[in-house]
């Protein structure tokens, strides 16, 4: 089979491979598209050499097909629309035990920690496979991960409907949020600089606005009358970002970390104390999360086909890591099953 194999020093290529024959509990997938994200770029950057081992197939954003299943595989069909939740978790460290299997002290992250999706014929656990309904169709169906986070997020946030939501920053994962927010009943304001992905959020009813704009500030408060923001998710990865989420939040409000911050960022504690801010990190997320952005693909209350910038084959995803890279991309996926089999 062919796999896109990271080489290190920004290089990949299409090689081959010989697939993994699924064990009894396994499942093997015929990969259809894999979806990029930041991770995959920093990967592709060289941030992550150390863990990721070079060569290394990476991805974890995917749709397939079932291609065949182990002897006591029997959940799960050939022929079945499928993605898989790349979070395999050790079940006895005390994160473990404590019922938080998203946050396990020895997480092995597929596609990362273990051999991930971009390949033709990819073999994981049963149990990390997830059905789709075949409505969705592959190519959205490669955006079920992303959702999964956005799904998480919003839970851990305990947020309410009619609640005033703030979103900074405008990526997929933030595009994602303020959508999944506003299925639950909030009224949601994204904070974002670019002029293209503001205009990429509004085509999808997000409502938005120029975080660089000289009247900020006055538009926060006339989004939520002077009254600040329940909760803000701060999704920017920026020392700015995390500062305007804290200062736009009302007495008890909730800022949610979601980003990740390669360096120690100030925080303004005093407006913790005066307003009793609560703050929480959000990291990837449970299976309940990714049943959860099932339905709400299969329900078609999400537009994730919206942030989908470009496909490419698998022989151009060097082409596309460059292209996010410069960030003039929301979303690309990489073409994997270019026999067409949907």
């Amino acid at each position: 089979m062919r796999a896109v194999e990271y080489q290190g020093g920004r290089t990949v290529a299409v090689v081959d491979r010989v697939p993994e024959e699924p064990g009894p509990h396994d499942v093997r997938i015929a990969v259809s598209y894999v979806g990029l994200c930041g991770t995959d770029l920093h990967v592709y950057l060289g941030d992550a050499d150390a863990r990721v081992g070079v060569p290394a197939v990476i991805g974890h954003e995917m749709s397939g097909h079932v291609e065949s299943v182990g002897a006591d595989a029997t959940d799960l069909a050939p022929g079945q629309l499928v993605t898989v939740m790349p979070t395999r978790y050790c079940g006895h460290c005390p994160a473990c035990e404590r019922g938080h299997p998203n946050v396990c002290y020895d997480m092995d992250f597929i596609g990362m920690d273990s051999p991930g999706a971009l390949q033709e014929l990819w073999t994981v656990p049963e149990h990390l496979v997830v059905p789709v309904e075949p409505s969705v169709g592959a190519r959205r169906a490669a955006l079920l991960e992303p959702l999964t986070v956005a799904v998480h997020d919003v839970r851990r946030s305990g947020l309410g409907g009619g609640e005033r939501v703030l979103v900074v920053g405008g990526g997929p994962i933030g595009l994602l949020i303020a959508m999944v927010a506003g299925v639950e009943g909030a009224e949601v304001l994204l904070s974002e600089p670019s002029v293209d992905r503001r205009a990429i959020a509004e085509s999808l009813g997000i409502r938005t606005i120029d975080a660089a704009g000289p009247d900020l500030g006055r538009g926060l408060d006339d989004f939520c009358g002077g009254a600040g923001f329940d909760v803000a998710f701060e999704v920017s990865g920026s020392a700015s970002g995390i500062a305007s989420a804290v200062a736009s939040l009302a007495a008890h409000g909730r800022v949610v970390q979601v980003a990740i911050h390669a360096q120690a960022r100030e925080v303004d504690l005093h407006r913790f104390f005066w307003r009793e801010i609560e703050m929480y990190g959000a990291r990837l997320y449970h299976r309940e999360d990714m049943d959860r952005a099932a339905e709400l693909l299969a329900q078609g209350v999400i537009p994730v086909g919206g942030l989908i910038s470009g496909v490419v084959p698998m022989e151009r995803t060097g082409d596309a890591f460059a292209r996010l890279a410069r960030g003039d991309a929301m979303k690309l996926l990489v073409d994997i099953d270019s026999g067409g089999t949907r």
